[in-house]
């Protein structure tokens, strides 16, 4: 016997408490016979100001995260998604490594993370080497996330931060905000346009960007379902979240 709902996959989503984002665009983005179930690691709405507080806000992902991993893991999902993307981009590739397989050994299922997404991602558009980078973080962020790309062998263009002031306030991000932010990469001659931060709103955003820039525009949310849906060998394509989802 099947989920009766999730008759195709179910999906467990590992979020930070304060994140209001990841469950309304994943859920966006869900076939029909898919069903996505979260779990959330308790982290209070720390301030992000500077790099010491952006740094505490890291280690504050700890203590509850595989706790998380295992109240989530209890509805029994067959794939596992990490949707706090600065874990996972945190010490480059060799970090990300590290943590995916830590991930993996106490899910006990595949687990897909946004860093190696966006490189899946990336590889869909074979004449990408230079990207630009948009994100919520402090420098000490944008440092290991720019370190990540350029481990695969991208050329980090440049690196633009909204530099929200606190954990939920990520979420509060305009479409203004996000549009700017855009424009700004677009403008330093970009292949392509990478976004993390799963707290940042931008899947909508990015298939309407996509057309005026004229670059391929890869929001982290949309890459990190993308993938595992195809992992779980779940290839519907989609309109509205831009063109990994329409066309790969």
């Amino acid at each position: 016997m099947t989920d009766r709902l999730g008759y195709r996959l179910k999906i467990g989503i590992v979020v930070p408490s304060t994140n209001t984002t990841v469950q309304p665009e994943t859920d966006s983005m869900r076939p029909v016979g898919v069903t996505n179930h979260i779990g959330r690691i308790h982290i209070p709405d720390l301030p992000l100001s500077n790099d010491t507080e952006f740094e505490a806000m890291v280690d504050a992902i700890g203590p509850d995260l595989f706790s998380c991993v295992d109240r989530v893991m209890s509805c029994k999902p067959d794939h596992l998604i990490m949707a706090m993307s600065i874990p996972t981009f945190w010490g480059g590739k060799a970090g990300s490594e590290k943590l995916l397989a830590k991930l993996q050994d106490r899910a006990g299922v595949p687990v897909t993370m946004g860093s190696d997404a966006c490189i899946q991602a990336l590889k869909c558009f074979e004449s990408v080497r230079k990207i630009g980078i948009l994100t919520p973080y402090q420098p000490i962020g944008d440092a290991h996330v720019a370190q990540y790309f350029e481990d695969y062998a991208y050329k980090v263009a440049t690196v633009h931060s909204l530099k929200r002031p606190s954990e939920v306030q990520i979420a509060h991000a305009t479409e203004a905000d996000i549009r700017d932010g855009l424009k700004v990469l677009a403008s330093s001659g970009v292949d392509a346009i990478v976004q993390a931060g799963t707290d940042l709103a931008v899947v909508d955003i990015a298939e309407e960007a996509e057309r005026w820039l004229g670059i391929p525009v890869i929001a982290i949310n949309a890459a990190t379902y993308w993938t595992a849906l195809r992992r779980c060998g779940i290839a519907d394509r989609m309109n509205g979240h831009g063109s990994l989802l329409a066309e790969h």
